[in-house]
């Protein structure tokens, strides 16, 4: 079955499959879905709807992803509060107290991890591993752990080691990195006109020797390394993630719909594929987008399916 999906994720309208849905995740059979807020309305309705979608695929390991960061961007506000929880409340708490940190940190991930669990949720796309500047857009603020790239780091490692120990994989995001972004992505274009020198010292640090199997890309413009295209669409930028940066596992696309990308729904699709990217994302449940990221979504590669195949090591 693996062997017959396609490189997206989808998002998906509401709180249950309506038949439309039906009829497109048996047809195209995406490599996973995401889970938004609109989607999850109590914990029995959640299980519910993670469930029939694993039983279209047959499948009890069938990755779904969920947003579920703390602080600004938690997807399970309906029923748990995790907002003083943010990743910039973890890294002051680790340096104020380290010991603090590891009781604090410990019991969350379980938590979330337990609760993910139940749901039928596999995947949490933590962590941010952006370093924090003083000019970086609200969008990313307190989802950093810090501006120091040593700390954001190692906080990062800790991260992906505590949900990969209670059966949750993760996505580092957003590669090559976020912090001097000045605007939101979702709705304009991030330029970002510093040298590779300070990138690679900065930025780039926290993402190396990272275990996560998945990292997710950011849409932006970096000048120094590609005049014309944002990360995702990048083939240079996604040359410097695998060899500069060192990243081997699966490369996402952050949401193929949001607006700092220039082109269609279709060829913001194709050109990420055509940069190197694995998969490609889209979140907004708007039917016709979908059927045109799918459409243009090619079958599993072997490098996807033997990827994959590890990734389930963590979540079984």
């Amino acid at each position: 079955m693996i062997n017959k999906k396609r490189c997206f994720i989808t998002g998906i309208k509401g709180t249950k499959l309506n038949k439309k849905e039906i009829f497109f995740l048996n047809k195209y059979k995406p490599w996973g879905v995401i889970l938004f807020s609109r989607n999850i309305k109590s914990i029995a309705q959640t299980q519910k709807l993670t469930l029939h979608i694993k039983k279209l695929f047959k499948d009890n390991n069938y990755p779904i992803l969920i947003d579920e960061e703390g602080g600004q961007v938690s997807r399970l506000s309906k029923f748990i509060d995790n907002s003083i929880f943010s990743a910039e409340f973890f890294g002051s708490l680790y340096i104020k107290d380290k010991k603090k940190f590891y009781i604090y940190y410990n019991i969350y991930v379980k938590q979330i991890s337990y609760l993910l669990n139940l749901l039928g949720i596999n995947i949490n796309t933590v962590p941010v591993l952006d370093v924090r500047r003083k000019a970086t857009n609200q969008i990313i603020r307190n989802r950093s752990f810090s501006s120091n790239p040593y700390l954001v780091s190692r906080l990062g490692k800790i991260c992906i080691n505590k949900f990969h120990e209670n059966n949750i994989c993760t996505v580092i995001k957003h590669i090559p990195g976020h912090g001097l972004s000045k605007v939101d992505s979702h709705n304009k274009l991030p330029i970002v006109n510093h040298n590779i020198d300070l990138l690679n010292k900065m930025d780039f640090f926290p993402f190396k020797k990272q275990s996560a199997f998945l990292a997710m890309t950011a849409h932006i413009l970096y000048t120094s390394l590609d005049k014309e295209n944002t990360a995702t669409h990048s083939k240079k930028i996604i040359n410097i993630i695998r060899k500069k940066i060192g990243f081997k596992n699966l490369i996402i696309s952050d949401d193929i719909s949001m607006k700092a990308l220039k082109y269609s729904i279709s060829k913001n699709t194709t050109q990420a594929f055509n940069a190197g990217c694995n998969l490609v994302l889209h979140c907004n449940g708007k039917y016709d987008e979908m059927l045109t990221v799918a459409k243009n979504s090619p079958l599993l590669s072997d490098f996807v399916i033997k990827k994959t195949s590890q990734l389930l090591n963590i979540i079984r």
